[in-house]
């Protein structure tokens, strides 16, 4: 039962009673009565408005969460292009440990910042269908394999 609905019961048990306005304690509850009335009423407005403006809010969320979506879907995109792969080379001869991004990987030898012995490397195909020289894919499960080639003396 709704607010509306009680008063609009003690409204007619007011009624029914049939309350005499001479007397001043039947006045004061007519008021009360009266009061309540125009309360419940004020309370049945703001329920209707909350319930529209809760349809309207959830029709902004909607609306914002497919923008959010096709928004942050092209920046995702963008940083997978963007990542910059590291792999890690071991010098056959010092055995210190060099981390290499994929251009310089792919460039040609390099010398050992440790020793200055020449590294040249050749990049183990993976599994994958890959159509280039070089494995294009990025694995995370298993790390890129690196043969380390001593130069011929």
């Amino acid at each position: 039962m709704t607010v509306t609905e009680k008063v609009a019961y003690l409204k007619g048990l007011a009624d029914g009673m049939k309350f005499d306005d001479s007397t001043d304690q039947n006045r004061i509850i007519k008021a009360i009565i009266d009061v309540l009335d125009d309360i419940a009423l004020s309370i049945s407005d703001l329920e209707d408005g909350y319930a529209e403006l809760s349809d309207q809010i959830d029709a902004v969320d909607e609306d914002l969460d497919a923008l959010e979506q096709d928004f942050y879907e092209d920046e995702d995109d963008d940083e997978d292009e963007d990542e910059e792969y590291f792999y890690e080379v071991t010098c056959n001869k010092c055995g210190n440990k060099i981390c290499l991004d994929e251009d310089t990987l792919l460039s040609g030898p390099i010398h050992c910042p440790n020793c200055n012995e020449e590294i040249s490397f050749d990049v183990v195909d993976c599994d994958c269908d890959c159509e280039e020289g070089h494995c294009n894919h990025h694995h995370n499960s298993e790390p890129i394999e690196i043969e380390v080639e001593q130069p011929e003396e």
